[in-house]
């Protein structure tokens, strides 16, 4: 599995004009490709906590900082593969990731950083596609890694918040072209893993999986990088499964990340786990007809933001503000953008939104934060 933190969903294979990610392109064409994909929130550390454990991120333990610390009670499903004696790896690159901060290490019998990483907690000053890749390889490498099965994640890391500069790459001065710059170095970087990867011998034989844990706004609702709302710029995110035997489609039902842990579940022909609200992908690579389903976007509250959710039915979307307190209602098929708040245009469907919002919440288990003393916009005694 490799994410690439915040990877737009406006890539070249969705109609982005710019060929900036030429091997991810072919990769795509090449597997089940899921068009109205929906990380579970708008930053790293709810987004990945929600796709590891397959469940929103107000379902699961953690403290109430802005980067909380999922404890180890929290399920994660490299904790179930593990169980069932399949080898799991990782390396990162970013010290949101080292063991002990948020917790993501949960059911790793590998986890390894990338060497020489500058700390800081908001934002990332390095450039480490290519250590990252190299390091990746040196896992796969061992043998006591790949001798059966495994699973290993991958989470590059360059296309976040500081975009630089690499030699070569040149699309412009502007904010997005230095993004994009970022973009073309990751795909190189991820090209010569996979590259890699498909030359050993267990390559015939190995799905891939490439996904973002969120997108990122270029001033969109004046909004720029990523967390605090639930723009669709935000939560919208590639994700295809490259799956030997599969052939490649493109599915344009809603999904959600959480839908990732049961996935990954069956493809190791493992049993679901209760714990996970999330619904396995695999009958719809085997050409299964993909059922119409609701989709969730869950920003819980922190310290440093009030809760934002969001409800996708079909083409709507219905955003709530705190607790419920105010809604907003958009087209995303005809108005991606969501610049036409249809709350008053259409009231039939807006109440119906509502209604259909409010039925649902009594099935979002809210689970109450730790460790944080003030959570943002939360009215007296409310602990989530």
């Amino acid at each position: 599995m490799i994410s690439i933190d915040s990877l737009r969903a406006d890539m070249p294979w969705a109609g982005y004009p710019r060929p900036i990610a030429p091997f991810l392109t072919r990769l795509e064409s090449e597997s089940v490709s899921y068009t109205r994909a929906y990380a579970a929130s708008s930053y790293t550390s709810q987004s990945v906590g929600a796709f590891l454990g397959g469940r929103l991120p107000s379902e699961l333990r953690r403290d109430g900082y802005f980067f909380g610390t999922y404890p180890n009670r929290v399920l994660f499903f490299p904790e179930r593969l593990q169980a069932a004696g399949i080898r799991t790896i990782a390396a990162q690159a970013h010290g949101y990731f080292r063991p002990g901060h948020a917790g993501f290490e949960q059911g790793f019998d590998t986890w390894r950083m990338v060497p020489d990483l500058h700390w800081n907690a908001t934002t990332d000053v390095d450039i480490t596609g290519e250590r990252h890749a190299d390091l990746a390889i040196r896992l796969l490498s061992d043998s006591a890694n790949t001798a059966g099965r495994f699973f290993a994640w991958f989470h590059f890391m360059d296309p976040h918040d500081q975009y630089q500069a690499h030699p070569g790459i040149n699309y412009g001065r502007r904010l997005r072209e230095h993004y994009d710059g970022e973009v073309t170095f990751a795909d190189q970087q991820i090209e010569r893993l996979v590259t890699w990867i498909r030359a050993q011998p267990f390559g015939a034989r190995t799905a891939i999986v490439i996904t973002a844990d969120h997108g990122e706004s270029f001033g969109e609702h004046g909004h720029y990088r990523h967390a605090f709302q639930v723009w669709q710029q935000l939560v919208r995110v590639p994700w295809f499964f490259f799956v030997p035997g599969v052939a490649p489609r493109r599915i344009a039902s809603n999904r959600s990340h959480i839908d990732l842990a049961p996935t990954i579940l069956e493809l190791f022909g493992l049993p679901p786990e209760p714990e996970f609200t999330g619904r396995s992908l695999v009958p719809e690579f085997r050409g299964g007809a993909p059922a119409d389903r609701d989709v969730w976007v869950d920003l819980a509250r922190t310290g440093n933001n009030d809760r934002r959710r969001g409800l996708i039915h079909g083409q709507y979307k219905l955003t709530a503000y705190g607790d419920d307190s105010r809604f907003e209602l958009y087209d995303v098929e005809a108005d991606p953008g969501e610049l036409t708040n249809l709350a008053r245009a259409r009231p039939d469907i807006y109440a119906a939104m509502v209604q259909r919002y409010r039925d649902a919440q009594p099935g979002i288990r809210n689970e109450h934060v730790h460790g944080c003393a003030t959570l943002t916009g939360a009215p007296p005694g409310r602990g989530w």
